[in-house]
């Protein structure tokens, strides 16, 4: 009996401990609600414990990291000018005369500073900015090596000063020196560069002969030139310095050649630039990239067909793939840049040339897609087929990010806005913008002209197309920070009020008018008139209009100032009387009635109706027998009708009848 008595105390101990502990259990989930989490976080724990602790490597930051972090976290102020006035607040623009004004009076002061930085050198050697500004540090233009050598032409070179380079390379060889390869190539390729001329340095006046060669320039180019930039156009001179030192050079190796073709075509030598590659090619040389990309650019100049010039252009294609020359992203907008003068084929040849920059992975910048646009939009009003382009464009690019990689590459904004204001596609301006609003795609926008177009198309047709609550958006969000309408921009906003019924926010958009300075342009000043006086409006819109009618009457009475003053015209005399009238301001459109005779101008028959109806309704005869002898005075074939409703509305004693009566005798007698 003791055994089995042992064997069942001992099960019995086992199993109660086992009871004790799933009751404990039990307690202490019922405690924490039977949570899962609280498991699942002591398991995660357990895990992290056992794996190892990695340490991460040291990452160098660069020097613009914080300054990049603390813009990305500023937005645009919509209410605020451009950035560059912000050091200057007394300077903020108002306009766009004073936005050009105060821009190139910034820059000069920026180019005189530099002027007095590169002259004393010496005073301004200390660093105090954080990190490095090279641009802020005075610049070493002063020569150092005064004897004839081989390193005085290196420095002359380095410091662009292209005819004292050319006089140390004459010394040289008149001594009997011998110069190196590498040396001659870098005097030629910075005489090619700069059209065997001395740079103009931003801090110096232009030189005489080339100031003298650009004028002759400009008086034998016809139409009207854009900009002062454009004027400054060096052409290539017949046996300058760059060919005779070429053909000094005792062996004329690819990159004397290239430098030379390049020079050439970029100044305008384009028959010379390729008799001077056929002699490259007689001599069994074979020409680099860069110069194949000149003379693609130059082709469409030498040749006048259509097929001839596309003929050239696939030929030097053929030479390239012959002389295993791999092309690049230049010489593919060059193609396409050529195209655009190559008529009806360039389109398909177009389409092909994307295709083929697909298939060699290279990925085409703005100024390829601006190219193809201007193939498929040379037409005033294009095509259904040639909309589908810009759609597949803009599906092509949307969302990426783009870096400056070609000088065209800015045209392609202006470009598109342009398409989408010709093709009226709202849609397709909306994503155009939606591009420019990616990363730093903005810095591809162009300079302030460029930007002034781009935003002044895209205005117009957000006028055109928009209801006027999105319109006033943009018109908010636009203006000043980013664009100041011109004119035109302003009369098609007031357009846009007309079309949705706004006509009340015209005194608000007369502010800006003035603000803008565009208060003295009379064909909007007209518009403006002509929209308040058209149609009748509540008492307060009246008052309102009346107010504004008065500012705008006060710009007529001004006269002649520093700006082109306003002169009076019988349809703005008109516009404001009536809108005086309406507002029940009857003492100033009688002064208005009266300024007629003064300025010499005729009222309309319609005013004098607007006139009697005013009288009429406050029952004055005095005011009414002046109207009638006003109108006989400018003798007015609706006098004698004017006259019979003055007697038939109004109880006019016998002396005033009598007057009434003369005056219609002597206006039948005039007749």
């Amino acid at each position: 009996m003791a055994a089995p008595g042992k064997h069942v105390g001992h099960y019995i101990y086992r199993n109660g401990r086992f009871l004790l502990s799933n009751f404990e259990q039990f307690c202490f989930r019922r405690n924490f609600g039977w949570s899962v989490v609280v498991c699942q976080q002591n398991a995660s724990t357990e895990r992290e414990s056992a794996e190892a602790i990695v340490i991460p490597k040291k990452k160098t930051w660069s020097k613009w990291a914080v300054l990049q972090a603390l813009a990305s976290t500023v937005n645009r102020d919509p209410t605020a000018p451009h950035y560059m006035f912000q050091d200057d607040p007394y300077l903020t623009p108002r306009t766009s005369p004073e936005f050009k004004l105060y821009s190139l009076s910034q820059e000069s002061g920026r180019m005189a500073a530099n002027h007095i930085v590169n002259k004393n050198p010496k005073f301004f050697q200390k660093d105090f900015a954080e990190p490095h500004i090279p641009c802020l540090m005075p610049e070493t233009m002063e020569l150092c090596i005064e004897e004839v050598s081989e390193a005085a032409l290196l420095e002359r070179i380095m410091l662009r000063k292209v005819k004292a380079a050319v006089d140390m390379y004459d010394q040289l060889l008149q001594t009997g020196t011998t110069v190196s390869p590498d040396a001659s190539n870098d005097l030629l390729d910075l005489i090619c560069l700069y059209g065997d001329r001395d740079p103009v340095q931003d801090d110096k006046p232009e030189a005489e002969d080339v100031a003298q060669e650009v004028q002759e320039e400009g008086r034998r180019r016809k139409g009207r030139l854009r900009r002062a930039s454009d004027l400054v156009r060096i052409v290539w001179r017949e046996n300058n310095n760059a060919e005779r030192i070429f053909n000094l050079l005792p062996e004329r190796d690819t990159r004397a050649y290239s430098a030379l073709i390049r020079g050439m075509v970029k100044y305008g030598a384009h028959v010379k630039a390729f008799n001077t590659y056929t002699d490259m090619l007689n001599n069994r040389l074979t020409a680099d990239v860069h110069t194949f990309n000149a003379l693609i650019s130059a082709a469409p100049e030498v040749r006048e067909r259509y097929t001839e010039k596309w003929d050239l252009i696939v030929d030097l294609l053929n030479q390239m793939n012959e002389q295993k020359v791999k092309p690049n992203l230049l010489t593919f907008n060059a193609l396409l840049k050529g195209l655009r003068r190559c008529g009806s084929l360039a389109r398909a040849q177009s389409l092909h040339t994307l295709s083929e920059m697909k298939a060699m992975g290279i990925a085409p910048s703005l100024a390829s897609f601006d190219h193809v646009l201007g193939i498929f939009y040379k037409a005033a009003s294009p095509s259904q087929g040639q909309t589908d382009i810009l759609q597949e464009v803009m599906t092509e690019v949307a969302g990426r990010t783009f870096v400056a990689q070609d000088p065209d590459d800015v045209n392609f904004f202006s470009s598109a806005m342009r398409i989408c204001l010709d093709t009226k596609d709202i849609e397709a301006a909306y994503k155009v913008h939606d591009l420019l609003s990616v990363g730093e795609n903005w810095r591809m926008l162009g300079d302030s002209f460029q930007q002034s177009i781009y935003y002044g198309r895209m205005f117009n047709l957000l006028c055109m197309m928009e209801h006027i609550d999105v319109v006033l958006k943009w018109y908010k969000e636009l203006i000043p920070s980013l664009y100041y309408p011109n004119p035109q921009g302003m009369r098609d906003l007031l357009q846009a009020l007309d079309t949705d019924n706004r006509l009340d926010m015209i005194p608000q958009i007369w502010k800006d008018i003035r603000r803008m300075g565009h208060d003295n342009k009379s064909d909007l000043v007209d518009e403006l008139l002509s929209l308040m006086a058209r149609d009748k409006h509540s008492p307060e819109i009246q008052e309102s209009f009346a107010v504004c009618a008065l500012d705008v009457k006060s710009l007529y009475e001004q006269g002649q100032g520093a700006r082109m003053a306003l002169e009076w015209t019988a349809t703005a005399m008109t516009n404001i009387t009536s809108v005086l009238l309406a507002a029940q301001k009857k003492q100033q459109a009688w002064d208005m009635l009266k300024l007629f005779k003064t300025k010499n101008r005729v009222p309309s028959e319609e005013l004098m109706e607007e006139f009697l109806a005013s009288i009429k309704s406050s029952n004055d005869p005095q005011h009414a027998m002046e109207l009638v002898q006003i109108s006989a005075s400018f003798c007015l074939p609706s006098t004698p009708k004017l006259a019979e409703r003055v007697l038939q509305a109004f109880e006019l004693s016998e002396e005033q009848k009598t007057i009434l009566s003369e005056l219609e005798v002597s206006t039948e007698v005039s007749e």
